[in-house]
């Protein structure tokens, strides 16, 4: 699946919907941004609408409404995006390189304990271990 990157209201849209962890109707939503910028109820219909196709929300009627909800998690998609970076540069060392180099430390710590996990989940698979 290609993932690109999501304009601004698709960005709110999303933002409210992971950062909830419950599916909501476009009303929610609505009355939500509202609370900080005005935006049409019809706008935000559309614009789910349109994540609903991308395959970035599921969405199912309760009644008369659509209620929405992520179809994947924010990790997912952001990790997806990343693997997508990579895949658009001919020297995948040399940007992973200046990746890390604009990271914070914390950042390098986390990404230094997905590796050993990952080497670590390899290990068993290979010998059979749990």
């Amino acid at each position: 699946m290609v993932v690109r990157s999501l304009g601004e209201l698709e960005a709110e849209i999303m933002d409210r919907l992971w950062s909830w962890g419950r599916p909501a109707t476009v009303r929610e939503v609505v009355d939500d941004l509202n609370a900080k910028r005005p935006v049409a109820y019809t706008t935000v219909m559309t614009v789910a609408g349109i994540l609903h196709t991308k395959g970035l929300l599921n969405r199912h009627k309760a009644g008369r409404a659509w209620v929405y909800e992520p179809a994947r998690s924010r990790d997912s998609y952001t990790a997806t995006l990343m693997q997508e970076a990579l895949g658009s540069t001919s020297d995948t060392p040399a940007a992973l390189a200046h990746f890390v180099e604009q990271i914070s430390t914390d950042e390098v710590a986390a990404l230094r304990r997905a590796l050993a996990a990952l080497d670590a989940a390899e290990h068993d698979d290979r010998t059979g271990e749990r």
